[in-house]
């Protein structure tokens, strides 16, 4: 090396910088479960206020549009119209979308893993599994539904806007709105059942005494939602909500 020459540092390069720990977190099957269980304890939280919601039908018209207003008027006057309604959206959007991408992520992790051969009959996926699957397929498309049914009202045809009452008991006088609320109202029984038990498993809160009494409280959670939920298209069908 000739005299009076300096080496001159290397800087390190975008694919040399570590990752940051969000990433890191994001990355490993760990943080994807976690993801899946916070998101999925949200989610869980919102169906709750939302039967809670719902079964304000039974009370009559006036209830329940004024408890359909007051989604709209809540966080006034500190909050203008609607922002916490759009808030609770945006919370939700984005657990739903992380519960999502989480599950389909370690679903290919999971089949990636596998051998290519085995020595021995693979193994079905248990019926827990097949549930969580097919019950999260049944909910997205349910979700997208519901929007454009009580929602934006484009595909209920007998929709007033302002009128959520006679909206929701126009939606179950028709044999294709209660098919549609009902199939995923079973989804989501069944999504809860195994879900909460595994969200807990997940943070930390299972172990051999406690698993018998998280799974009795999955069970009668999943229960009491669907029953809540499909309360209101029954009460319709039978005259009882008109």
């Amino acid at each position: 090396m000739a005299l009076g020459t300096r080496t001159e540092e290397k800087k390190p390069s975008r694919t040399d910088r570590q990752p940051s720990v969000i990433r890191l977190f994001w990355r490993s099957t760990v943080g994807k479960k976690a993801v899946m269980a916070v998101s999925g304890l949200i989610m869980l939280g919102y169906l709750v206020a939302h039967m809670m919601g719902n079964l304000k039908i039974f009370f009559g018209a006036d209830e329940f549009n004024a408890y359909g207003h007051w989604l709209r008027t809540m966080g006034e006057p500190v909050l203008h119209y609607s922002w916490a309604l759009w808030l609770v959206r945006v919370v939700l959007l984005l657990a739903v979308v992380g519960h999502g991408v989480a599950a389909y992520q370690l679903s290919r992790r999971d089949i990636a893993a596998r051998p290519d051969k085995y020595v021995h009959r693979k193994r079905r996926p248990s019926y827990a599994t097949r549930t969580m699957r097919w019950g999260g397929i049944i909910l997205a498309l349910f979700i997208v539904w519901h929007l454009l049914d009580l929602t934006t009202l484009t595909v209920n045809e007998n929709a007033r806007p302002g009128h959520p009452y006679e909206n929701v008991v126009a939606t179950f006088s028709t044999w294709y709105g209660n098919v549609v609320y009902i199939v995923a109202m079973l989804a989501v029984g069944l999504h809860i059942r195994h879900g909460f038990w595994s969200a807990a498993q997940t943070l930390g809160m299972g172990n051999a005494t406690r698993d018998r009494v998280l799974k009795t409280a999955a069970d009668g959670l999943a229960l009491l939602l669907t029953a809540g939920f499909l309360s209101v298209p029954v009460a319709v069908m039978t005259g009882v909500v008109s």
